[in-house]
């Protein structure tokens, strides 16, 4: 009798299985379906209408595209320094990268690291707390680094390698 009614148990808990393993396969394909379907589309941005009318073509576009693709370099390391603030001092840590445009303006930027990591921070280490705890103070100082790295650059290879200096990583304690 016992049996009997462990077998009648098994064979129930199968048909529950097979059931959840189906819903499974079918969410999952519903979702790859949709992610499909959303993220399938152009890379290629459609001018609008009102665009259009006024005369503007993609000729900004063409000039980007004429520069090269855009390209990050990672620091190594994220930038750990003291400023001083007006009640105490703060540690700051942030994590850098460089926008480049074309492969060329890559490995320039990627032979020369320790020169831009030294120059970073030293624009960093110029900063205060108080001007680090504001949103206009981080895009000063990031404005700042742009333009450091951007002369040193200049004078070593001739060009401005560096398009945009961009903040992965900010946090003060």
């Amino acid at each position: 009798m016992a049996e009997d009614e462990l077998q009648i148990e098994e064979s129930g808990g199968s048909s529950k299985k097979m059931m959840i393993i189906i819903i499974a396969v079918v969410v999952i394909l519903g979702g790859g379906a949709a992610y499909f379907f959303l993220f399938s589309g152009s890379d290629t941005p459609v001018p609008e209408q009102s665009e259009m009318a006024q005369g503007q073509s993609a000729q900004p576009q063409a000039s980007t595209a004429n520069l090269g693709t855009a390209l990050y370099v990672a620091m190594p390391r994220p930038f750990v320094f003291n400023v001083p603030g007006s009640g105490r001092d703060r540690l700051v840590q942030i994590k850098v990268q460089l926008m480049v445009r074309g492969s060329e303006n890559e490995e320039i930027a990627k032979s020369h690291i320790p020169l831009i990591e030294g120059t970073l921070l030293q624009v960093f280490s110029n900063s205060s707390a108080d001007d680090l705890v504001t949103e206009a103070g981080k895009i000063t100082l990031r404005e700042d680094a742009l333009s450091e790295v951007q002369r040193v650059m200049n004078e070593i290879s001739g060009a401005n390698v560096v398009e945009q200096v961009l903040f992965t990583g900010f946090v003060m304690q």
